[in-house]
């Protein structure tokens, strides 16, 4: 054997053995009879697919400090966990049945994405017509003390929650927050966690408040009406630690704001109609059985004429009032443009974790997961903690998790998942993106160690709220 041949034969010993593992993933097995659903979750590709997933987030936890955007590694994990996957299937000859998963699985995205983004355009829209920024004008003007801007951003918080995202919600609350506490950052620490916790739990009571209780929906698990049997449960989530904080505030009053703000051509019709659309979709899924997200675009076409009718009157208005060498004047209100300021990078992470627990579900390890939740723990101590685990782990992935895992459970326990998925991120500032978003909004003065000085209390809202459910909803376990 030459030099050459020798040196080549070393090198590909090497490379058989740091890759090796990518080399059994295309091998067929035994045990992996084609046209039959294979369980791979002892499998080389079972456990590389479960890897890729686990180091994907990582990655978007660590997304404060590397700076990378969350969707970019979970959508890379989703791509390479189905085609890890069909390569299996393919050398066993079934090709088709990864092929059919997939496509399932992509179809509860793409319903899920057209839904949230006519309510992203929604709320871009009433942005732009300046709809929040005049809210928070008026709150600052009224000359309100530190107790009552906190009870009033608080249960403001809660409510707006519960047709907009709490991301939203949060960022709009805060504003007001550090406009009236520049002086006080006592105030403004405290108030961030009061407005993360309203805003957490006021989205856990309807199917537009959260992604997670959309999911739940969507899927059919509870009906439009059903949810509102949260509404107590949320409200005692949120009364009890705002009381407890609330003791802490300082108890003198800002100097209020001389701002003012004119609104935008439209912007009370634009309100008008997103409550029309929510109805639509409401109709469409309660009386016609479609589903929701039908009526949402449905709802996005009414923004899309509103929007030509904005466009073709204000030339009119233009064209008697100026002269025409004025009439270049920018388009008063464009849809698309809200349309495409919606929070893509959240939509594409919503694609690739739905896409990476589809595939791991398909490995066989949601149905493993299952078992030990819900049989051994029981369905009570499962989606307690569950809810729990939602202040480190984001909560789509599990909701998603649970719904694929679809457990027998009573009525009163999907609701009780429902609950706590939406309030268990309120335990830790990480634990939302409204508490993530206000550490970047009111830096220095709400942290993670803020925060964290009053989970013991938002623990006691956490089990109480839970304590609610079961009193009250007792006749739907």
């Amino acid at each position: 054997m030459t030099s050459t041949e020798t040196l080549l034969n070393k090198n590909s010993q090497n490379l058989l053995r740091r890759y090796w593992p990518i080399f059994l993933i295309f091998m067929p097995f035994p045990a992996l009879a084609s046209g039959t659903a294979l369980d791979l979750t002892q499998h080389t590709a079972g456990y590389t697919a479960l890897l890729l997933f686990v180091l994907a987030y990582a990655v978007v936890v660590a997304e404060e400090f590397t700076h990378l955007r969350k969707s970019k590694p979970v959508v890379l994990a989703a791509g390479l966990i189905w085609a890890v996957i069909a390569a299996v299937y393919a050398s066993t000859g079934d090709a088709h049945s990864v092929e059919q998963a997939a496509r399932h699985t992509l179809l509860d995205f793409g319903e899920l994405m057209l839904f949230l983004l006519c309510a992203m355009t929604y709320i871009n829209a009433l942005e732009e017509r300046g709809v929040f920024i005049a809210l928070r004008i008026w709150l600052t003007q009224r000359g309100y003390s530190y107790g009552t801007l906190f009870w009033l951003t608080g249960v403001l918080s809660f409510f707006i929650s519960a047709v907009a995202d709490n991301l939203t919600t949060a960022l709009i609350m805060c504003a007001v927050v550090l406009a009236v506490g520049k002086d006080s950052p006592k105030f403004v620490s405290l108030s961030c966690i009061n407005i993360v916790v309203a805003a957490n739990a006021g989205g856990a009571f309807t199917p537009f408040g959260d992604i997670t209780t959309l999911m739940v929906w969507q899927k059919g698990v509870v009906d439009f009406l059903t949810f509102f049997h949260l509404f107590v449960p949320s409200v005692v989530n949120y009364i009890v630690p705002a009381v407890l904080i609330y003791l802490a505030l300082p108890k003198s009053r800002p100097e209020p704001s001389k701002e003012t703000l004119k609104l935008k051509r439209g912007a009370r019709r634009i309100v008008l109609l997103f409550f029309m659309t929510i109805a639509t979709a409401i109709s469409f899924h309660q009386f016609l059985h479609l589903p929701p997200v039908m009526g949402m675009m449905t709802g996005l076409a009414y923004l899309k004429l509103f929007g030509y009718f904005l466009k073709m009157t204000d030339h009119k208005r233009a064209r008697a009032a100026r002269s025409e060498e004025d009439l270049g004047s920018p388009v008063p209100f464009d849809v698309f443009s809200n349309i495409a300021r919606a929070e893509w990078d959240t939509l594409l992470f919503f694609y690739g974790v739905v896409m990476c627990v589809g595939g791991l579900g398909f490995i066989g390890y949601l149905e493993l997961t299952s078992h030990f939740l819900y049989q051994d723990l029981g369905a009570s101590v499962a989606n307690i903690s569950i809810g729990a685990l939602s202040a480190i782990v984001d909560n789509i992935p599990l909701m998603f998790a649970v719904l694929n895992m679809n457990p027998d459970m009573s009525l009163g326990q999907w609701l009780l998942i429902t609950l706590t998925t939406g309030v268990g991120g309120s335990l830790l500032s990480i634990g939302s993106a409204a508490g993530v978003a206000l550490m970047g909004q009111a830096r220095g003065r709400y942290t993670f160690f803020s925060h964290l000085k009053w989970t013991p209390a938002i623990a006691l809202g956490y089990a109480a709220s839970i304590a609610t459910h079961f009193w009250i909803n007792a006749d739907q376990f």
